[in-house]
Protein backbone atom coordinates (compact mmCIF):
# COMPACT_ATOMS: atom_id res chain seq x y z
CA UNK A 1 0.00 0.00 0.00
CA UNK A 2 1.29 3.43 -0.78
CA UNK A 3 1.67 5.57 1.64
CA UNK A 4 0.82 9.95 1.05
CA UNK A 5 2.81 12.97 2.08
CA UNK A 6 2.12 16.26 1.67
CA UNK A 7 4.49 19.41 0.96
CA UNK A 8 3.94 23.10 0.08
CA UNK A 9 6.40 22.82 -2.57
CA UNK A 10 7.61 19.41 -4.28
CA UNK A 11 10.93 19.85 -6.24
CA UNK A 12 11.30 16.82 -8.88
CA UNK A 13 15.02 17.02 -9.15
CA UNK A 14 17.90 17.00 -6.66
CA UNK A 15 20.78 18.16 -8.43
CA UNK A 16 22.07 21.89 -8.00
CA UNK A 17 19.42 23.36 -9.58
CA UNK A 18 16.78 21.66 -7.42
CA UNK A 19 18.55 22.09 -4.20
CA UNK A 20 19.23 25.70 -4.58
CA UNK A 21 15.15 26.00 -5.44
CA UNK A 22 14.25 23.54 -2.25
CA UNK A 23 16.31 25.52 -0.16
CA UNK A 24 15.56 28.95 -0.85
CA UNK A 25 11.21 27.64 -1.13
CA UNK A 26 12.02 26.59 2.74
CA UNK A 27 13.31 29.93 3.68
CA UNK A 28 10.71 31.65 2.11
CA UNK A 29 8.63 29.56 5.28
CA UNK A 30 7.31 26.73 2.68
CA UNK A 31 7.03 23.02 3.91
CA UNK A 32 9.66 21.60 1.33
CA UNK A 33 10.30 18.44 -0.09
CA UNK A 34 12.74 16.97 -2.96
CA UNK A 35 12.26 13.69 -4.58
CA UNK A 36 15.50 11.99 -6.51
CA UNK A 37 17.01 8.86 -5.96
CA UNK A 38 20.51 10.63 -5.82
CA UNK A 39 20.30 13.89 -3.92
CA UNK A 40 23.58 15.86 -5.22
CA UNK A 41 24.17 13.94 -8.13
CA UNK A 42 23.21 14.85 -11.87
CA UNK A 43 25.55 17.27 -14.23
CA UNK A 44 27.08 19.92 -11.52
CA UNK A 45 29.09 16.33 -10.10
CA UNK A 46 30.95 16.88 -13.87
CA UNK A 47 31.17 20.82 -14.34
CA UNK A 48 34.05 23.11 -14.09
CA UNK A 49 32.30 25.28 -12.18
CA UNK A 50 33.24 28.40 -14.02
CA UNK A 51 31.58 31.42 -13.22
CA UNK A 52 31.92 33.24 -16.77
CA UNK A 53 28.96 35.46 -18.15
CA UNK A 54 31.97 37.77 -19.72
CA UNK A 55 34.29 35.18 -21.65
CA UNK A 56 31.27 32.82 -22.78
CA UNK A 57 29.19 35.68 -24.01
CA UNK A 58 27.97 34.30 -27.93
CA UNK A 59 26.40 36.73 -29.84
CA UNK A 60 22.11 36.56 -29.95
CA UNK A 61 22.71 35.79 -26.40
CA UNK A 62 22.28 39.57 -24.74
CA UNK A 63 19.48 38.83 -23.21
CA UNK A 64 20.60 35.70 -21.59
CA UNK A 65 23.78 37.87 -20.34
CA UNK A 66 21.97 39.64 -18.14
CA UNK A 67 20.68 36.78 -16.46
CA UNK A 68 24.02 35.53 -16.35
CA UNK A 69 25.48 39.02 -14.80
CA UNK A 70 23.22 39.27 -12.69
CA UNK A 71 23.88 35.39 -10.67
CA UNK A 72 27.54 36.91 -10.95
CA UNK A 73 26.81 39.55 -9.20
CA UNK A 74 25.07 37.35 -6.72
CA UNK A 75 27.85 35.08 -6.42
CA UNK A 76 30.19 36.55 -3.34
CA UNK A 77 27.11 36.95 -1.06
CA UNK A 78 25.49 33.72 -2.13
CA UNK A 79 28.75 32.09 -1.77
CA UNK A 80 29.26 33.73 2.44
CA UNK A 81 26.04 32.71 2.68
CA UNK A 82 26.38 29.17 2.45
CA UNK A 83 29.70 29.07 4.05
CA UNK A 84 28.51 31.01 7.46
CA UNK A 85 25.13 28.83 7.19
CA UNK A 86 26.83 25.48 7.09
CA UNK A 87 30.45 26.15 8.01
CA UNK A 88 31.67 24.46 4.34
CA UNK A 89 34.21 25.90 1.54
CA UNK A 90 32.69 26.28 -1.33
CA UNK A 91 35.87 26.50 -3.67
CA UNK A 92 35.07 29.95 -4.40
CA UNK A 93 38.00 31.69 -5.90
CA UNK A 94 37.96 35.30 -7.71
CA UNK A 95 40.96 34.57 -9.66
CA UNK A 96 39.75 35.59 -13.20
CA UNK A 97 39.79 34.31 -16.12
CA UNK A 98 41.93 34.47 -19.51
CA UNK A 99 41.09 33.59 -22.70
CA UNK A 100 43.90 33.34 -25.49
CA UNK A 101 43.97 32.52 -29.13
CA UNK A 102 46.43 29.88 -30.81
CA UNK A 103 46.71 31.09 -34.05
CA UNK A 104 45.29 34.12 -36.49
CA UNK A 105 42.26 32.67 -37.00
CA UNK A 106 41.28 32.58 -33.47
CA UNK A 107 43.10 35.58 -32.93
CA UNK A 108 40.54 37.38 -34.97
CA UNK A 109 37.86 35.28 -33.03
CA UNK A 110 38.79 36.73 -29.94
CA UNK A 111 39.26 40.03 -31.46
CA UNK A 112 35.81 40.04 -32.62
CA UNK A 113 34.57 38.82 -29.19
CA UNK A 114 36.39 41.28 -27.42
CA UNK A 115 34.41 43.98 -29.33
CA UNK A 116 30.92 42.22 -28.48
CA UNK A 117 32.38 42.35 -24.85
CA UNK A 118 33.22 45.87 -24.58
CA UNK A 119 29.68 46.96 -27.02
CA UNK A 120 28.01 44.87 -24.26
CA UNK A 121 29.34 47.25 -21.58
CA UNK A 122 31.69 44.37 -20.26
CA UNK A 123 35.24 44.90 -18.86
CA UNK A 124 37.95 42.90 -20.38
CA UNK A 125 41.57 43.59 -21.16
CA UNK A 126 43.43 42.70 -24.70
CA UNK A 127 46.77 41.42 -24.14
CA UNK A 128 49.71 40.35 -26.66
CA UNK A 129 51.12 36.95 -26.39
CA UNK A 130 53.98 38.03 -24.48
CA UNK A 131 51.58 39.51 -21.74
CA UNK A 132 49.67 36.22 -21.67
CA UNK A 133 52.47 34.33 -20.87
CA UNK A 134 54.25 36.65 -18.53
CA UNK A 135 50.56 36.04 -16.27
CA UNK A 136 51.02 32.16 -17.30
CA UNK A 137 54.42 31.12 -18.00
CA UNK A 138 53.08 27.82 -18.32
CA UNK A 139 51.20 28.61 -21.17
CA UNK A 140 52.65 27.70 -24.91
CA UNK A 141 55.13 29.73 -26.67
CA UNK A 142 52.90 29.57 -29.88
CA UNK A 143 50.28 31.88 -28.09
CA UNK A 144 49.17 34.71 -29.71
CA UNK A 145 46.89 36.74 -27.88
CA UNK A 146 44.12 36.77 -25.27
CA UNK A 147 41.76 38.42 -23.43
CA UNK A 148 42.23 38.97 -19.39
CA UNK A 149 38.87 38.77 -17.87
CA UNK A 150 39.19 39.84 -14.15
CA UNK A 151 35.40 39.59 -13.04
CA UNK A 152 35.04 35.98 -14.51
CA UNK A 153 35.58 33.93 -11.72
CA UNK A 154 34.91 29.92 -10.36
CA UNK A 155 33.54 27.37 -7.46
CA UNK A 156 33.59 24.04 -7.28
CA UNK A 157 30.25 22.47 -7.69
CA UNK A 158 31.05 19.54 -5.90
CA UNK A 159 31.79 21.03 -2.98
CA UNK A 160 28.56 23.73 -4.01
CA UNK A 161 26.10 20.61 -3.91
CA UNK A 162 27.45 19.53 -0.68
CA UNK A 163 26.79 22.53 1.19
CA UNK A 164 23.49 23.46 -0.90
CA UNK A 165 22.25 19.31 0.56
CA UNK A 166 23.78 20.53 4.17
CA UNK A 167 21.75 23.69 3.81
CA UNK A 168 18.66 21.85 2.63
CA UNK A 169 19.03 19.60 5.85
CA UNK A 170 19.30 22.27 8.42
CA UNK A 171 16.17 23.93 6.59
CA UNK A 172 14.02 21.10 7.02
CA UNK A 173 13.93 19.91 3.30
CA UNK A 174 12.39 15.83 3.27
CA UNK A 175 14.37 13.61 1.05
CA UNK A 176 12.60 11.24 -0.58
CA UNK A 177 15.26 9.22 -2.56
CA UNK A 178 13.16 7.39 -5.81
CA UNK A 179 12.73 8.36 -9.14
CA UNK A 180 9.48 10.37 -9.72
CA UNK A 181 7.39 7.96 -12.33
CA UNK A 182 4.62 10.48 -13.09
CA UNK A 183 2.35 13.81 -12.49
CA UNK A 184 -0.54 13.73 -10.57
CA UNK A 185 -2.70 16.52 -11.68
CA UNK A 186 -6.34 16.74 -10.43
CA UNK A 187 -8.63 19.44 -12.03
CA UNK A 188 -6.47 20.46 -14.20
CA UNK A 189 -3.88 21.44 -11.47
CA UNK A 190 -0.44 20.03 -10.98
CA UNK A 191 -0.82 18.29 -7.47
CA UNK A 192 2.34 16.20 -6.96
CA UNK A 193 3.87 12.59 -7.94
CA UNK A 194 4.18 8.95 -8.09
CA UNK A 195 7.22 7.45 -7.69
CA UNK A 196 8.22 4.36 -9.26
CA UNK A 197 7.54 2.32 -5.94
CA UNK A 198 3.96 3.76 -5.98
CA UNK A 199 4.46 6.26 -3.18
CA UNK A 200 2.31 9.23 -3.22
CA UNK A 201 3.96 12.66 -2.64
CA UNK A 202 1.35 15.34 -2.64
CA UNK A 203 1.99 19.17 -3.04
CA UNK A 204 0.43 22.35 -3.25
CA UNK A 205 3.21 23.44 -5.95
CA UNK A 206 5.73 20.99 -7.80
CA UNK A 207 8.87 22.34 -9.64
CA UNK A 208 9.56 20.35 -12.72
CA UNK A 209 13.57 20.55 -11.72
CA UNK A 210 15.41 17.34 -13.24
CA UNK A 211 18.16 18.57 -15.72
CA UNK A 212 18.26 17.07 -19.03
CA UNK A 213 15.62 14.29 -18.05
CA UNK A 214 13.01 17.13 -16.70
CA UNK A 215 11.06 16.42 -19.97
CA UNK A 216 10.91 12.43 -19.53
CA UNK A 217 8.40 12.56 -16.45
CA UNK A 218 4.90 11.27 -17.60
CA UNK A 219 1.96 12.91 -17.16
CA UNK A 220 2.71 16.12 -17.77
CA UNK A 221 0.60 17.62 -20.45
CA UNK A 222 2.43 17.85 -23.92
CA UNK A 223 1.78 21.50 -24.26
CA UNK A 224 4.25 22.28 -21.38
CA UNK A 225 6.50 19.41 -21.14
CA UNK A 226 9.85 21.07 -21.08
CA UNK A 227 11.64 20.74 -24.49
CA UNK A 228 14.91 19.84 -22.96
CA UNK A 229 17.98 17.71 -24.55
CA UNK A 230 20.92 16.05 -23.09
CA UNK A 231 24.02 17.84 -24.51
CA UNK A 232 27.35 15.41 -23.06
CA UNK A 233 30.23 16.51 -22.19
CA UNK A 234 33.50 14.98 -21.34
CA UNK A 235 35.49 16.18 -18.54
CA UNK A 236 39.15 15.46 -17.29
CA UNK A 237 40.74 16.08 -13.59
CA UNK A 238 44.35 15.92 -12.78
CA UNK A 239 46.54 16.72 -10.20
CA UNK A 240 49.28 18.97 -9.91
CA UNK A 241 52.10 17.70 -7.59
CA UNK A 242 53.86 20.32 -5.38
CA UNK A 243 56.89 20.46 -7.47
CA UNK A 244 54.51 21.73 -10.21
CA UNK A 245 53.07 24.39 -7.71
CA UNK A 246 51.76 27.23 -9.13
CA UNK A 247 50.85 25.52 -12.16
CA UNK A 248 48.15 27.82 -13.14
CA UNK A 249 46.83 30.85 -11.31
CA UNK A 250 43.35 31.19 -13.12
CA UNK A 251 41.48 29.58 -15.34
CA UNK A 252 42.70 29.23 -19.19
CA UNK A 253 40.55 28.71 -22.02
CA UNK A 254 41.03 28.75 -25.70
CA UNK A 255 39.29 27.45 -28.99
CA UNK A 256 41.70 24.84 -30.51
CA UNK A 257 40.95 23.41 -34.22
CA UNK A 258 37.47 25.03 -33.63
CA UNK A 259 36.69 23.37 -30.14
CA UNK A 260 36.45 25.12 -26.82
CA UNK A 261 38.80 23.76 -24.14
CA UNK A 262 39.45 25.12 -20.63
CA UNK A 263 41.84 24.37 -17.80
CA UNK A 264 40.62 25.40 -14.50
CA UNK A 265 42.76 25.23 -11.49
CA UNK A 266 41.53 24.31 -7.82
CA UNK A 267 43.02 25.59 -4.67
CA UNK A 268 43.40 21.88 -3.61
CA UNK A 269 46.05 20.82 -6.36
CA UNK A 270 43.09 19.90 -8.72
CA UNK A 271 42.93 20.99 -12.43
CA UNK A 272 39.91 20.42 -14.24
CA UNK A 273 39.96 19.93 -18.25
CA UNK A 274 36.98 20.15 -20.50
CA UNK A 275 34.93 19.85 -21.99
CA UNK A 276 33.03 18.14 -24.98
CA UNK A 277 30.14 18.96 -26.48
CA UNK A 278 28.26 15.88 -28.39
CA UNK A 279 24.59 15.70 -29.31
CA UNK A 280 24.55 11.59 -28.62
CA UNK A 281 21.30 11.36 -26.67
CA UNK A 282 21.42 9.82 -23.15
CA UNK A 283 24.95 8.31 -23.57
CA UNK A 284 27.27 8.93 -20.71
CA UNK A 285 30.31 6.91 -21.81
CA UNK A 286 34.03 8.23 -21.51
CA UNK A 287 35.87 7.71 -24.67
CA UNK A 288 38.83 7.62 -26.34
CA UNK A 289 38.61 9.98 -28.62
CA UNK A 290 36.93 12.37 -26.18
CA UNK A 291 39.70 11.73 -23.51
CA UNK A 292 41.98 11.97 -26.22
CA UNK A 293 40.82 15.39 -27.93
CA UNK A 294 41.39 17.38 -24.40
CA UNK A 295 44.42 16.02 -23.64
CA UNK A 296 45.43 17.04 -27.32
CA UNK A 297 43.98 20.81 -27.43
CA UNK A 298 44.61 21.15 -23.57
CA UNK A 299 48.59 20.02 -24.36
CA UNK A 300 48.66 22.60 -27.60
CA UNK A 301 47.93 25.25 -24.89
CA UNK A 302 50.13 24.30 -21.47
CA UNK A 303 52.20 21.59 -22.63
CA UNK A 304 53.35 20.67 -19.32
CA UNK A 305 50.34 19.37 -19.16
CA UNK A 306 51.33 16.25 -20.17
CA UNK A 307 53.62 15.88 -16.77
CA UNK A 308 50.58 15.46 -14.46
CA UNK A 309 48.82 12.69 -13.19
CA UNK A 310 45.47 12.15 -14.64
CA UNK A 311 43.07 11.14 -11.51
CA UNK A 312 39.63 10.78 -13.24
CA UNK A 313 37.26 10.94 -16.45
CA UNK A 314 33.86 11.37 -16.57
CA UNK A 315 31.15 12.15 -18.98
CA UNK A 316 27.60 14.48 -17.88
CA UNK A 317 24.81 15.73 -19.77
CA UNK A 318 23.98 19.66 -19.87
CA UNK A 319 20.20 20.39 -20.31
CA UNK A 320 20.19 22.00 -23.30
CA UNK A 321 17.21 24.37 -24.46
CA UNK A 322 15.57 25.15 -28.00
CA UNK A 323 17.43 28.43 -27.63
CA UNK A 324 20.15 27.54 -24.67
CA UNK A 325 18.65 29.19 -21.69
CA UNK A 326 16.33 28.30 -18.98
CA UNK A 327 13.09 27.32 -18.66
CA UNK A 328 12.26 29.44 -15.22
CA UNK A 329 9.10 29.37 -13.29
CA UNK A 330 4.93 29.18 -13.84
CA UNK A 331 3.57 26.71 -16.88
CA UNK A 332 0.82 26.77 -18.74
CA UNK A 333 -0.53 24.29 -15.95
CA UNK A 334 -1.83 25.84 -12.52
CA UNK A 335 0.44 24.31 -9.45
CA UNK A 336 3.82 23.46 -12.28
CA UNK A 337 7.27 25.24 -12.54
CA UNK A 338 9.87 24.85 -14.70
CA UNK A 339 14.07 25.35 -13.45
CA UNK A 340 15.51 23.42 -16.02
CA UNK A 341 17.17 23.84 -19.40
CA UNK A 342 19.96 25.56 -17.96
CA UNK A 343 22.71 23.97 -20.13
CA UNK A 344 26.01 25.02 -19.60
CA UNK A 345 25.33 27.75 -17.27
CA UNK A 346 23.63 25.72 -14.61
CA UNK A 347 26.29 26.24 -12.11
CA UNK A 348 26.84 30.25 -12.79
CA UNK A 349 22.72 30.64 -13.07
CA UNK A 350 22.10 28.68 -9.73
CA UNK A 351 22.07 32.08 -6.85
CA UNK A 352 19.51 33.63 -9.56
CA UNK A 353 17.60 30.69 -10.30
CA UNK A 354 17.01 29.73 -6.67
CA UNK A 355 16.19 33.80 -6.23
CA UNK A 356 13.32 33.68 -9.23
CA UNK A 357 11.89 30.38 -8.31
CA UNK A 358 11.28 31.41 -4.46
CA UNK A 359 9.73 34.65 -5.54
CA UNK A 360 7.58 32.47 -8.30
CA UNK A 361 6.34 30.09 -5.53
CA UNK A 362 5.79 32.61 -3.30
CA UNK A 363 4.15 35.61 -5.78
CA UNK A 364 2.76 33.13 -8.45
CA UNK A 365 5.20 35.61 -10.83
CA UNK A 366 8.77 35.64 -12.30
CA UNK A 367 11.10 38.85 -10.91
CA UNK A 368 11.50 41.11 -13.75
CA UNK A 369 14.72 40.00 -14.83
CA UNK A 370 13.70 36.67 -14.98
CA UNK A 371 10.95 37.05 -17.26
CA UNK A 372 12.52 36.40 -20.32
CA UNK A 373 13.07 33.11 -19.43
CA UNK A 374 8.97 32.19 -18.74
CA UNK A 375 8.84 28.59 -20.06
CA UNK A 376 5.58 30.13 -21.83
CA UNK A 377 7.65 31.21 -24.59
CA UNK A 378 7.90 27.91 -26.04
CA UNK A 379 4.37 26.38 -27.00
CA UNK A 380 4.68 23.40 -28.42
CA UNK A 381 3.36 19.47 -27.91
CA UNK A 382 7.12 18.00 -26.98
CA UNK A 383 8.00 14.39 -29.15
CA UNK A 384 6.10 11.30 -27.24
CA UNK A 385 9.93 9.79 -27.08
CA UNK A 386 10.81 12.67 -24.31
CA UNK A 387 8.10 11.15 -22.12
CA UNK A 388 9.74 8.00 -21.85
CA UNK A 389 11.11 6.46 -18.43
CA UNK A 390 14.86 6.30 -18.35
CA UNK A 391 16.04 2.42 -17.70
Amino acid sequence: MSRTHTSDVLVVGGGIIGLVTAWRAAQRGFTTAVVDPEPGGGAAQVAAGMLAAVTELHYGEQTLLGLNLASARRYPDFAAELTDLTGLDLGYRRCGTLAVALDADDRAHLRELHILQRQSGLESEWLSGRECRRLEPMLAPGVRGGLRVDGDHQIDPRRLTGALLAACERAGVVFHRGWAERLTVLRERAAGVVTRDGEALGAGQVVLAGGSLSGRLAGVPGDVLPPVRPVKGQVLRLTVPERFAPFLSRTVRAVVRGSQVYLVPRENGELVVGATSEELGWDTTVTAGGVYELLRDAHELVPGITELPLTETRAGLRPGSPDNAPLLGPTGLDGLLLATGHYRNGVLLTPVTGDALAHALTTGELPEEARPFTPKRFISTAPMALVEQPA
